[in-house]
Parts: C-alpha cells; structure tokens; sequence
C-alpha cells in the first residue's frame, strides 16, 4: 500500500476514533448513573464509568486493533489534556498517568474476566463502588445495563462513527 494512502486511512481512523470517544464520553457522563445508580459524582466515579464504557466500545471493536489503539491513544491524550487542566505540572503527570494506567488496565482485565452478570456486578462493586457497603443492588443495576449495552452495541457500527448503547436505564 502506497505511503500516502496509509496516512489517509490513520487520519481517517483517528477522526472516527475522536468521534468514538465523544459519544463514549457523553453516555459515560449521562447523569442517570450518578442520580439513579449511586455512582459518586467525584473523578474516581467519573473516571470508573468512563472505563466502563470504554470497555463496551473496546469489546465492540475487537475486529479492529488498529481503531481500539486509536481510541485508546485518544483516551490517555485525554487523560494527560485534563491532568494539565487540573494544574498537574510535568513531573507529576507521569506518575498519575501510570496511576490511571494501572486502573484502566486493572479494571479492563476485571470486566473482560467477568464471564456473567453476576460476576460483573461483583467487579463493579468493587471498582465504581469500592467496595463500600449497601451498593450491591445499585452495582447489579449496572451490570445488567452494561449487558444490555453489549448487546445493543453489537447492532451499531462504529466504522460509521455510531456507538448506540442502548437506552439509558
């Protein structure tokens, strides 16, 4: 494949990956799970459904590596763009970019290993909700939703720019 028509499909693949991360990132915003699921409204609660969308999406786009990669890139460019906007200078955004790292994959893995429903709602308790007492029905809740969202994502095409998680619980 001529040079030039490579970079024409990887721009072409990180315009659809921005697009992708924008619809990830507004359903991960939605305030129904901060307001119907309990999930606290901090950056670690944001951050944790953020991951879990990302997760869906990435589960979607198995197919595609190089659309997963880009959308992952995106996704940690995003992270270093906000850690700057919290103040966080040079120094400090390499260790909180592995902190974020290690949480990202940690939680990857943990959703990817849950096999059902059950053992979803488990690794969701204790990752959005840390493990705090009294989440078990509200981590359940968003279990079943992300299953759900699996299966409605499987109906969309995300090499059209269109990530349909189903409907908002």
């Amino acid at each position: 494949m001529p040079v030039l028509e490579t970079l024409r499909q990887s721009a072409a693949r990180k315009r659809l990956a921005v697009r992708l991360h924008a619809a990830i990132v507004e359903r991960a915003r939605a305030q129904a799970f901060f307001r119907d699921f309990a999930v606290p409204d901090t950056l670690d609660g944001r951050l944790d459904l953020l991951f879990l969308h990302i997760w869906l999406a990435l589960d979607r786009l198995k197919g595609d590596p190089g659309l997963s990669q880009a959308l992952t890139d995106l996704l940690f460019i995003g992270f270093d763009e906000g850690l700057r906007e919290l103040g966080a200078g040079d120094i400090g955004i390499g260790h909180r970019i592995k902190k974020i790292s290690d949480a990202y994959y940690g939680r990857m893995q943990a959703y990817e290993n849950a096999r059902d429903v059950d053992a979803l709602a488990k690794a969701i308790e204790r990752n959005v909700y840390r493990g705090a007492e009294g989440n078990e029905a509200h981590a359940a809740a968003l279990a079943h939703y992300a299953m759900a969202a699996k299966t409605a994502l499987r109906q969309s095409d995300p090499v059209e720019g269109i990530l349909d998680f189903g409907p908002m619980p």
